[in-house]
């Protein structure tokens, strides 16, 4: 599991880019809200293709271990965006917690859900293979 520890913080580099092509180029285009929904959605494809090459270099030996590395991930993930959002970009907790708001509109609890069954998901795919 420590590989996988290992493993999610090249994420950090894929929703960073992600963040800023949606400020730098989407964020022109579409209001606020679009620019989140369009930018959680390609997050979503980017951490699945992510994914699919990280299984082929270290695949998981079980299922059960897939939706363990997806909890861990997870949990890391929203460690990351609540200390890191709030302490170093000084967003605050309001805004954060924002996101969440999945009936206005505000899509990352998807990208969330995306997290833990990804593991399982692309595993899967790849062993039918």
């Amino acid at each position: 599991m420590v590989k996988f520890f290992f493993a999610w913080f090249p994420m950090i580099i894929v929703a960073i880019v992600n963040g800023l092509s949606r400020e730098k180029v989407i964020a022109n285009s579409l209001n606020e809200l679009q620019a989140h929904q369009l930018s959680t959605m390609s997050l979503i494809i980017l951490f699945g293709i992510y994914v699919w090459f990280l299984f082929k270099i270290w695949s998981p030996e079980t299922q059960k271990q897939t939706f363990k590395i997806g909890i861990l991930w997870l949990v890391l993930t929203i460690l990351f965006e609540f200390l890191f959002g709030h302490f170093v970009a000084g967003h605050s907790w309001r805004k954060l917690f924002g996101d969440y708001h999945i009936f206005q509109g505000r899509l990352w609890v998807l990208f969330l859900l995306w997290i833990v069954i990804c593991p399982y998901v692309i595993f899967r795919i790849q062993k039918q293979l």
